[in-house]
């Protein structure tokens, strides 16, 4: 009777555990497939023509400028549940000014289960002399834990609404930093207090008027600010403070 009722518990303790991980499971996919999508706009861009060439593969997206091997070259890791995508437009100018462009496409959207996304990149692009990481909100973060741990492989780090996860204090690249005015979910706690991680060789702009989701274009983020400045406005001015930055880094 004893030996029932212990073999009794034990299977009701299995098919509870059994329930929960189902429950989990169910959670998690619900959580990851409901991510922010590509507009018609980022659509759109990610057709080649004019002087951009694209070409996609399962893992990423590569931008590049026809019949030139640029010497330098943007990797960038996506927003949390973010689709990759969403951020063609901004790529694709960054690209025309004649970098190599790579966004690394993120298991379930999220860059926290593919931090070295880069290393695979940087392999299969070698004619890249200098690697620039970027990222955008929790991409950046994922970016800059890379960048950490193989600073002797990245020229440079470019933050998008975003901060430092790691001890960049001794970093021997420098960092550039960008977020919008109207930005309303950016941690600022978190950022001002990620400032001590961060090397000397750092630039900090605001983009007045800017918010969190401009950077790509995949439609309104939950909780975020009212840009006073248009998507394509927002960009321009990102493309431009990243161009300057990498132009002021070759001149050193």
């Amino acid at each position: 009777m004893e030996k029932n009722k212990k073999s009794s518990w034990i299977r009701k303790v299995l098919i509870g555990l059994a329930v929960l991980t189902v429950i989990a499971a169910g959670a998690f996919f619900w959580y990851v497939n409901d991510y922010y999508q590509a507009a018609t706009s980022a659509v759109e861009a990610l057709q080649s023509g004019g002087s951009v060439t694209i070409t996609e593969t399962d893992d990423a997206i590569t931008f590049a400028l026809n019949g030139e091997n640029p010497e330098e070259g943007i990797i960038f890791y996506p927003g949390g549940k973010v689709e990759a995508e969403a951020y063609a437009p901004l790529l694709r100018s960054l690209a025309e000014a004649d970098l190599l462009v790579v966004v690394a496409k993120m298991p379930f959207h999220l860059a926290v289960f593919d931090a070295n996304a880069a290393e695979t990149i940087m392999e299969q692009e070698d004619s890249v002399q200098d690697w620039y990481l970027a990222g955008h909100s929790l991409g950046g973060v994922m970016a800059s834990s890379f960048a950490a741990d193989q600073s002797d492989e990245v020229a440079g780090l470019i933050f998008l609404a975003s901060y430092p996860s790691s001890d960049l204090t001794e970093a021997p690249f420098p960092v550039l930093s960008i977020y919008g005015s109207e930005d309303e979910v950016l941690n600022r706690e978190s950022y001002d207090e990620a400032q001590g991680k961060l090397p000397e060789a750092y630039t900090e702009i605001v983009l007045d008027g800017g918010n969190h989701g401009q950077f790509g274009d995949y439609g309104t983020q939950s909780g975020d600010g009212t840009a006073t400045i248009s998507t394509a406005q927002q960009q321009q001015l990102t493309v431009e403070a990243i161009t300057s930055f990498i132009e002021k880094n070759r001149q050193q």
